[in-house]
């Protein structure tokens, strides 16, 4: 069996708080920002800068810079950002929507990979993404790149689909800088960090540490009914929970850079964090028979503890060659991701035979993700364009332990419980390798084209089960782009990619998870890699002085891996995953966004989709689902005064297909308060979800099975905290984030990718 270690408590929230309180000393400057530019059609042009006393502050979130590939969205001039999570800022990005319990969706799909600098991380793997998203300070984003069609230099580790990349914050300028913000919420909740950047000759360093107390509670109700399939009678069954308690995280990391000469640069990164997995939870069931008679009716309490830690270090060296634009790129990543919980549950039965007593219980949780990353990248400009050439060996170890045990209700001692306790382990290596090339025809033309081929091999042991099962495959996979400038401000682009959609380690695991008395869930071995092919057609000009981009887009997915429901006795309801049909899915995406008044800035970005998914049923039916939805984010930023800034954002999530059912929409509004105390300090005030609205409601419905479960979240979070920046250059500001200083890495619209980026058009984090 797998063995993780337990790590010790901390508390070092409080003191970094007044630390960073202690701190603040002088005002935020400010400036215009710059007009958005594409990055392969013409420079930034930058409007003329307002006197350093007036600080304007822009949501930028929403204002994408596109690329050939991709588009990129600069979040870190959010006002918001300097209380919030990387989960708030994606929430910032069009149709890509963050649960308060962490899930993610992309176009309605959660098949999402989400890397870092380009990389996939261990601590964004599986069930530990939706917590690492709510721990990542929003203040260390650079930009957000959403790759709804990756090329061949993505690889399809992690699952495989589209690519939402977290490009973390750096800087090339000489000098220091730094931030530092201190923030206080209702319930007790507080965050705090501190980050900065010294390059001074040869040398390059940046660091930051962070600490959030924070959390979402939550109460929920299910109506589940079972239909009897030879006669139609329904047995009922109700289920009402509620859950508490916020979490602490630490975050450190640190990097450092070395010119090695003219043409050489080597780099390295650490990064480590710390979250407590702590909750209260208590869950009341009730069931009855087709008859009405009382089956079931009893009382869970939950009290759970545990620790999740991260680790990754990485190293890189860059190498330009004798031909201008020819450049060499080897890139080693290791990260781990561990997670440690123990949970003691009690059940007070009031009916169930024997009717009365109680039933005491306690399991112990570990697992492991490890991810071994190493690439190399070759790019020149060959045979009239722009070619590359690339390597990607990556191996993904899960390892699972869960030991449950029955207490007596007498004697209080202990004993396995071998039905509900398994061992699990996975390891999948990928081989990698890609060419690509992009070329100009003429003024108006521009193409690339890619091929990638990938041998993965995975072996699986369900080690509770001696069961052991292996699987080997090679795939090609095509990617190919263009983009036809229309005039001098307009531009259209096409894209086309061909993605595989591979199971995790959660959706393989075939052992079944006991979750409560109704509710099991297991994985299955069987299942094998979707498939999907996507085509997007995009327009990007301007409208009354607004950056405009309109995009239409397709995906058809074959073998799609869906959810499945199924009673496994009267009352057992297990969830599983299986290829249970095809999901084919298209629509139009949206932006808008610049300045509709001299002080007013408007946001307003949505998509218009149809999706349609066929579902073989267990009874042997196909089943045909469709819906139509409407999701959106619209946000207005008002410069009241040369000091105060007023934000106001709604967010609004669309219907969204589940496999037997779907999840209902949406909507939440935000609202933000920034004033100027100093050229260098800011004041803020930030309430989420103003009408405690948000909520998950999903709906299943198939022959066997009618169920609708609505979780309710604590949305309604006030913070009030103080934002201070030190160091950079004193005069005229400049453009970039909310107090108008760049911040490390940040970099404006059309000004092509940073330093180690992937060359022209590519941006940064291609494998």
């Amino acid at each position: 069996m797998t063995t993780l270690y337990r790590y010790s408590r901390y508390s070092a929230g409080p003191l970094l708080f007044l630390l960073c309180c202690g701190s603040a000393a002088a005002q935020v400057q400010s400036a215009q920002p710059t007009q958005p530019a594409k990055a392969d059609a013409k420079p930034a042009t930058v409007k003329k800068e307002e006197p350093a006393t007036v600080p304007s502050v822009t949501v930028a979130a929403e204002r994408p810079t596109n690329r050939i590939d991709r588009q990129v969205y600069d979040v870190k001039t959010d006002a918001s950002a300097s209380n919030g999570s990387a989960a708030d800022a994606l929430n910032n990005v069009p149709s890509v929507n963050v649960d308060p319990d962490g899930s993610l969706t992309l176009r309605g799909s959660s098949n999402v990979q989400v890397y870092v600098d380009g990389k996939p991380s261990a601590m964004l793997q599986g069930e530990n993404r939706g917590p690492a998203l709510q721990s990542i300070p929003a203040e260390d984003l650079e930009s957000v790149e959403v790759i709804n069609n990756p090329g061949a230099q993505f690889g399809n580790e992690g699952g495989g689909g589209p690519i939402i990349n977290l490009v973390m914050r750096r800087s090339r300028k000489p000098g220091g800088f730094g931030v530092a913000n201190a923030n206080y919420g209702t319930a007790g909740r507080y965050n705090s960090a501190l980050n900065g950047t010294y390059n001074e000759g040869l040398w390059g360093f940046q660091g930051g540490i962070n600490v959030r107390h924070d959390g979402r509670n939550s109460s929920g109700d299910s109506v589940r009914d079972r239909i009897d399939p030879r006669t139609g009678a329904l047995s009922h069954a109700l289920q009402k929970s509620q859950s508490s308690g916020l979490n602490d995280n630490v975050g450190l990391n640190g990097g450092v850079t070395y010119n090695l000469g003219a043409n050489d640069t080597l780099g390295a990164q650490l990064n480590y964090s710390q979250r407590s997995n702590d909750a209260r939870s208590s869950d009341d069931y009730l069931s009855t028979d087709a008859s009405g008679t009382v089956t079931d009716n009893y009382q869970r309490s939950t009290v759970r503890e545990g620790e999740s830690k991260n680790l990754s270090w990485g190293a890189r060296w860059d190498h330009k060659g004798d031909a201008p634009g020819e450049t060499f790129k080897m890139d080693l990543r290791v990260s781990s991701s561990s997670n440690d919980a123990d949970s003691a549950y009690r059940n007070n039965y009031i009916v169930r035979p024997p009717s009365g007593g109680v039933m005491d219980s306690a399991q112990k949780s570990r697992s492991k993700n490890d991810i071994i990353d190493f690439t190399g990248d070759y790019e020149a400009p060959l045979f009239g364009g722009i070619t590359k050439f690339g390597y990607k060996i990556v191996q993904n170890r899960n390892d699972s332990d869960v030991e449950y045990i029955n207490i007596d209700p007498i004697t209080q001692a202990g004993s396995p419980n071998a039905l509900r306790s398994n061992a699990f382990d996975m390891k999948e290596t990928i081989y990698a390798a890609y060419g690509s090339y992009q070329m100009r025809l003429n003024e108006e033309w521009g193409l690339q084209a890619g091929l990638r081929a990938e041998h993965t091999e995975m072996d699986i042991d369900q080690l509770t089960s001696q069961v052991s099962a292996g699987n080997s495959y090679t795939n090609l996979i095509p990617s190919f782009f263009a983009t036809y400038k229309m005039g001098e401000n307009a531009q259209m682009r096409f894209a086309y990619a061909h993605r595989l959609r591979r199971p995790n380690a959660q959706d393989l695991n075939p052992f079944v998870v006991y979750r409560d008395e109704f509710n099991v869930s297991s994985g299955n071995p069987k299942l094998k890699p979707a498939k999907t092919d996507s085509l997007e057609l995009g327009y990007e000009t301007r409208l009354f002085g607004l950056e405009t981009n309109l995009r239409g887009y397709l995906r058809d997915e074959t073998d799609s891996i869906l959810e499945r429901k199924y009673f496994i006795s009267d009352t057992v309801l297990l969830t599983t995953r299986e290829n249970a049909g095809s999901t084919r899915s298209g629509g139009v995406e949206f932006t808008l966004s610049g300045k509709v008044l001299p002080s007013l800035t408007m946001n307003l970005s949505g998509n218009l989709a149809r999706s349609e998914q066929t579902v073989l049923e267990m009874n042997g039916e196909q089943t045909k689902r469709n819906a139509s939805s409407l999701s959106g984010r619209f946000r207005l930023n008002w410069q009241a005064t040369s000091k105060d800034m007023l934000q106001a954002a709604i967010q609004a999530q669309g219907k969204m297909l589940t496999g037997q059912g779907y999840r209902e929409p949406n909507t939440t509004l935000n609202l933000t308060w920034r004033h100027a105390l100093t050229p260098q300090l800011a004041f803020m005030v930030n309430a989420t979800d103003v009408f405690n609205s948000n909520k998950m409601t999903n709906i299943t419905d198939t022959y066997a099975l009618r169920e609708r479960t609505e979780r309710q979240f604590d949305g309604r979070i006030i913070y009030v905290g103080l934002s201070y920046r030190f160091g950079g250059t004193s005069g005229a500001p400049r453009e970039g984030g909310p107090d108008g200083m760049r911040g490390p890495g940040m970099r404006g619209p059309g000004m092509g990718p940073p330093p180690g980026g992937m060359g022209p058009g590519m941006g940064p984090g291609g494998d």
